[in-house]
């Protein structure tokens, strides 16, 4: 459904992004993430046709953002970071102005606006001036002007900016319900809304991709080693130093104190699973275990490690 081919946009000498290419298919929930900066808000730009790039095209649906913007825009729905409201018109009326805009008119209008009301569960504030809304009856309200004219893709930057745990938690089921029949690039910085919600991540850097795939296959390209959860009540130096004795431990990482039991993060070679030796240890010393685990690298981790690896490649 989406396509970027060597996406590259340059802000007079700065570079935002850098001959970036990725794919988005239909049905699928891909998050672009990264840090402050990183031409995530440019890239969204670009595929809504706000912005011509320097290089490189898009296509979305089949369609070049280039050749023939006023189509590409028929068919996305877009929820920028800053909301596209008018503050001092009522959610039904600003709904039938977007609408009207989109080309809807008569029964279609109608049926349109209630469709939304119903999925962004804004029925019971169709009255209401929108700035008396609140945040996420505003976010709510951004998601139903993208969804009015049915889009076949959802572009959403930065969707639960400023919401509350309670609110992010209604977008975020919102948007999953939207990917049933969209296609959904959720651009965001928030690690957590990606790992929760997205198919596929795509890990933009300094306006380069540093990553592309599910967490797991991100997972696997960043890890340089396997990683065990362990767990043990007692002493934290005697633990330490017979932990670090087993065969392919290369790092013993202490990680705090949980009761009795002090945790730690026992390194390894990719190749080399420990735990067979570490938990033959346990016995013979007759250690008390709390938990023995292989324990991924969190999305966080992966990210870091990911974007300091393409940092160091840029450096060389």
């Amino acid at each position: 459904m989406i396509e970027a081919k060597g996406l590259s946009m340059h802000y007079g000498p700065v570079v935002a992004l850098d001959n970036v290419s990725f794919k988005v298919n239909q049905g699928e929930i891909v998050g672009l993430l990264g840090p402050n900066g990183a031409g995530k808000s440019t890239t969204m730009k670009i595929l809504t046709t706000y912005l011509y790039p320097s290089k490189g095209t898009a296509t979305v649906a089949g369609v070049d953002v280039l050749e023939d913007p006023v189509t590409v825009r028929r068919n996305i729905g877009y929820l920028p970071e800053v909301l596209p409201l008018y503050m001092d018109m009522e959610v039904r009326a600003y709904l039938d102005f977007v609408g009207k805009a989109r080309g809807l008119s008569g029964a279609k209008l109608k049926e349109r606006v209630n469709v939304v009301l119903d999925a962004c569960g804004l029925r019971p504030m169709y009255r209401k001036i929108i700035r008396e809304l609140s945040k996420g009856y505003k976010q709510r309200t951004g998601l139903a002007q993208a969804l009015i004219h049915d889009p076949a893709v959802i572009i959403l930057d930065e969707p639960t900016s400023g919401l509350d745990p309670h609110q992010i938690l209604e977008v975020r089921d919102l948007i999953a319900k939207l990917a049933k029949d969209k296609t959904v690039i959720l651009s965001t910085h928030i690690l957590q809304e990606v790992e929760t919600t997205a198919d596929r991540i795509v890990i933009i850097n300094h306006g380069q991709i540093v990553g592309d795939g599910t967490l797991e296959e991100l997972r696997r390209r960043a890890k340089d080693g396997q990683r065990m959860s362990v767990s043990i009540a007692g002493e934290r130096q005697d633990l330490e130093r017979k932990l670090a004795s087993v065969s392919g431990v290369k790092q013993v990482e202490y990680k705090g104190q949980t009761g009795p039991c002090c945790d730690f993060f026992v390194h390894s070679p990719a190749n080399q699973d420990v735990w067979r030796e570490i938990n033959k240890l346990v016995q013979a010393q007759q250690w008390e275990l709390r938990e023995l685990a292989n324990k991924p690298l969190t999305l966080e981790e992966t990210f870091l490690t990911l974007t300091e690896k393409a940092a160091i490649g840029a450096k060389k």
